[in-house]
């Protein structure tokens, strides 16, 4: 298994559109930064996001999830409430090759204002829009910018393909179009 480069993740992004959409350079002007870098692609956050709340007084449960824990909320710029949470999306749609894996992780800027990014792996031949689970531990309101880069996306070539992919399992978070909430799959 090797982590991939800037060239391996562009001529896959061009010719098995991997990442749509693509920007084959970093943009930075002005921008938390987001498109391809050196071994990775920042992926950008969209304007929708959902807002833990507690006004509803509700349990977080993955099993029975009920969407009235969350404000939905669209803007230019989301605020994350203190020691609280967020589910946003991505703005890239991904489709990731069946002898790949990927890892995301959150952008240096993020992480020193105490903001944590958590996104499982992308596994192979999962594809769909990204949903971005976003912390804030901190005890101070924190302000996420929409349509700027969130977290990096490495990628990882294994020699041979998985037995069973994503695709093969019928897994239930496939092609999934905004924020995904939790779900449990139907026996």
């Amino acid at each position: 298994m090797s982590v991939k480069s800037d060239y391996w993740i562009e001529k896959m992004a061009r010719n098995h559109k991997m990442i749509e959409p693509f920007e084959s350079e970093q943009i930075r002007s002005g921008k938390i930064s987001y498109g391809l870098s050196s071994y990775g692609y920042d992926l950008r956050v969209a304007d929708e996001y959902k807002i833990f709340t507690n006004v509803n007084n509700r349990i977080v449960d993955p099993k029975n999830f009920d969407d009235a824990s969350f404000v939905k909320f669209s803007g230019d710029v989301c605020i994350i409430p203190p020691n609280s949470f967020a589910l946003a999306r991505s703005i890239e749609y991904f489709r990731i090759p069946r002898n790949v894996i990927t890892l995301c992780v959150g952008k240096s800027t993020y992480a020193r204002c105490g903001i944590i990014v958590n996104v499982t792996p992308f596994e192979p031949e999962w594809e769909g829009f990204v949903t971005l689970e976003i912390s804030n531990t901190t005890p101070l309101p924190a302000k996420i910018y929409s349509n700027e880069g969130l977290c990096q996306v490495i990628f990882f070539e294994s020699d041979e393909e998985c037995r069973t992919s994503y695709l093969d399992k019928a897994g239930k978070y496939q092609k999934q179009n905004g924020i995904t909430l939790p779900r449990m799959k139907k026996k």
